[in-house]
């Protein structure tokens, strides 16, 4: 009994050792991210993989992230940022919302040819779809505008659309057929009774389109022409300069603070991504 208690806290010791080392290998680029943002411009790469500056030159690179690039602020860059997530987001989802509750809850002709073709769109890397969104957006005098960000998420992606239809199968149609002998119609029953059932699905839907967007920087580069409209995304690529004077310093300063909204949106609603990948699985 006493050797198989020690070999149970042997395994134990063990497994945390090396629970503990994979985890700081992949702790460690956002540790290097932090402990960069605090070095000079000029010791930045003596010592790169160092996470103890050599000198300390944090408040420079704060306050020049802070202060922007090409003559516009961190905030332009930011309020740029939210402003086309959270319209891309509430698109996206709400109409990835709606296809599914159509193809699992409305009987129309060739339905399940057209989900097969949505679910081909899987296959389909974004970038291909970008010149077509190009020519579109050209057409449509929307290019370098805000909007050209946010209006290709307005049409769902075939991802959440096939998240949602797995949830929406394993909700129980007696529901819609008791709602409908009380008198409901097809939007009431989908957003009274279904949504308050799948919402674990709609919260991770949210949030991986909140990630996506927020993090999104081949679109901004093709659609963006001026700055003051630029993502953080594509800011971040302006403290980098071939021709004259790399920016390291505010460079990693800037994209310590985009990762901040992320890292809190992600803290805050862990729970729902968690719980809504669970069941998701489960219903598979």
């Amino acid at each position: 009994m006493k050797s198989m208690h020690k070999k149970r806290k042997l395994d134990a010791v063990i497994f945390h050792v090396v629970a503990c080392v994979i985890g700081f290998f992949m702790i460690y680029p956002m540790l290097w991210l932090l402990a960069s943002s605090f070095k000079s411009n000029e010791t930045m790469f003596t010592n790169t993989y160092s996470l103890i500056p050599e000198v300390f030159d944090a408040a420079t690179n704060y306050m020049n992230a802070w202060e922007g690039v090409a003559g516009v602020s961190f905030l332009t860059f930011l309020g740029n940022t939210v402003f086309v997530t959270v319209l891309a987001m509430v698109g996206c989802v709400f109409i990835s919302l709606l296809a599914a509750y159509a193809f699992t809850r409305i009987k129309f002709l060739g339905g399940k040819f057209w989900f097969s073709c949505v679910m081909v769109t899987l296959m389909i890397p974004s970038q291909v779809m970008v010149v077509p969104q190009y020519i579109i957006l050209r057409r449509l005098n929307l290019v370098d505008t805000r909007i050209a960000l946010v209006l290709p998420w307005f049409f769902g992606t075939a991802f959440f659309i096939f998240m949602l239809v797995q949830f929406f199968r394993g909700v129980p149609k007696e529901l819609d057929e008791a709602a409908e002998i009380d008198g409901c119609g097809k939007i009431a029953i989908l957003f009274k009774i279904l949504v308050p059932v799948v919402k674990p699905a709609i919260m991770t839907a949210s949030i991986f389109a909140f990630y996506w967007v927020w993090q999104d920087f081949f679109q901004p580069l093709i659609f963006m022409n001026t700055p003051s409209k630029f993502t953080l995304s594509l800011a971040l690529n302006l403290f980098l300069d071939p021709n004259t004077y790399n920016n390291y310093g505010a460079l990693f300063a800037m994209s310590l603070l985009s990762l901040l909204p992320a890292l809190i949106i992600f803290i805050i609603f862990q729970r729902y991504l968690v719980e809504g990948i669970a069941m998701d699985g489960i219903k598979g």
